[in-house]
């Protein structure tokens, strides 16, 4: 992946609010504002393919283990199961 357009496109196109690369990043770190931001996160994690959520986070210098507790998180959170926090 060279750019996060494809990431971005998929997690913005519903919803009105609309994340930059810089604020999906701070939400992937910060589950009260990936809570914030449910509808979008839920996009990121249920609707991008999962080797495209890894190359995203690190092309933004998460780590896996991060990016997978994020998963985590946010599945307990929104009562969903993702590939990533499985």
């Amino acid at each position: 992946m060279k750019n996060p357009i494809l990431v971005l496109t998929t997690v913005n196109a519903p919803y009105s609010k609309r994340l930059d690369a810089q604020e999906l990043v701070h939400c992937l770190l910060d589950p009260p504002s990936a809570r914030a931001a449910c509808g979008p996160m839920s996009s990121f994690f249920g609707d991008v393919a999962p080797e495209l959520q890894i190359a995203f986070a690190e092309m933004h210098g998460i780590s896996h283990d991060q990016l997978v507790a994020a998963a985590k998180a946010f599945a307990e959170f929104s009562g969903q199961s993702y590939p990533l926090a499985a």
